[in-house]
């Protein structure tokens, strides 16, 4: 949040154009959306769309904003963010920590940052059972008109049950339930799932069926692991919450290959675990369209979007 704070600085006053590079075009159009690279920002990084432009003055080719709530939630108690430096990693236990959906629509209306934006929306941690679903319908309702593309996170592992949502019935009722808030709006952009990479491969390819089969657009692979074994120091796999970067990298490429693979026309959005040029590559070789980056930013901090798109 500091380095946030100090970029948007920076940008209010003018200096960080100063500290940026012109990347060469690499245009790429996906859903009738051009996209002037194909580097993002994961959800996380700019939770309540407060940093939209400083991030975008960076050279991203998009920004992903949340995840955002119906209402507002101050997420679990901290500490609840530990920086691994030595792995490359970070575990998070932050639980959709955000000012609320509305907070969210005010800084979409106000942006002047011209590229692509997406909104990954959530549940309240209140929330459960249908009450769950109707979260998700009225954060989508709210930033349909002010978003490029939505983002329906149901794979946090910081918020109790969330990921319950893979299950078949659940992930049927969702899915239904955004098709018919997406007709009533006439809305015709990107809708994106964010899936665990902690669940059986029979039940991604389960819901990889049911995106490719609705009118959801693909798959965002993925969300982060609550695995440690990858991790080299045995202290932190007792640590609940979300294991990120280069230890999340082999898993989650794995499984985007693999349902690239077996659904080799349905969209996806590659994260986890990019820390380089090389492992962006893996990513767009192994069948993603577009990369996500977190970790790698929060660890590297802006020069890793010159070190991958010079």
């Amino acid at each position: 949040m500091i380095a946030l704070n100090a970029l948007n600085i920076l940008h209010k006053l003018k200096l960080l154009r100063l500290l940026t590079k012109k990347y060469k075009n690499d245009e790429h159009i996906f859903g009738g959306i051009t996209f002037s690279n194909r580097l993002g920002t994961a959800a996380g990084l700019d939770k309540n769309g407060d940093f939209i432009d400083c991030l975008g003055a960076l050279g991203f080719g998009f920004i992903e904003v949340g995840t955002i709530t119906p209402l507002p939630q101050p997420g679990n108690p901290k500490p609840r963010v530990f920086r691994l430096f030595d792995q490359n990693a970070v575990i998070n236990r932050l639980g959709f920590n955000n000012k609320g959906v509305d907070h969210l629509v005010k800084k979409l209306k106000s942006r002047k940052y011209k590229g692509v934006v997406g909104v990954n929306i959530g549940a309240n941690k209140s929330s459960d059972g249908q009450q769950r679903i109707n979260d998700y319908i009225l954060c989508f309702n709210k930033v349909a008109q002010y978003s490029d593309y939505v983002t329906i996170n149901i794979s946090s592992p910081n918020t109790p049950g969330l990921r319950n949502l893979h299950d078949d019935k659940n992930i049927k009722n969702l899915i239904e339930s955004i098709e018919n808030s997406a007709r009533e709006l006439n809305f015709n952009k990107p809708i994106f799932l964010k899936i665990s990479p902690d669940e059986p491969l029979e039940v991604i390819k389960s819901i990889a069926e049911y995106v490719q089969k609705s009118i959801l657009t693909g798959l965002i692979i993925s969300n982060t692991t609550i695995n440690k074994e990858a991790l080299k120091n045995s202290i932190y796999e007792e640590f609940e919450g979300g294991l990120s970067g280069s230890p999340l990298m082999e898993r989650s490429t794995s499984l985007l290959r693999v349902i690239n693979q077996e659904y080799p026309e349905l969209p996806i959005i590659g994260v986890g675990g990019v820390m380089s040029k090389e492992d962006f590559k893996k990513k767009l070789e192994s069948g993603a369209l577009l990369v996500q980056i977190y970790t790698g930013f929060i660890i590297k901090g802006p020069r890793i979007v010159s070190d991958i798109l010079n």
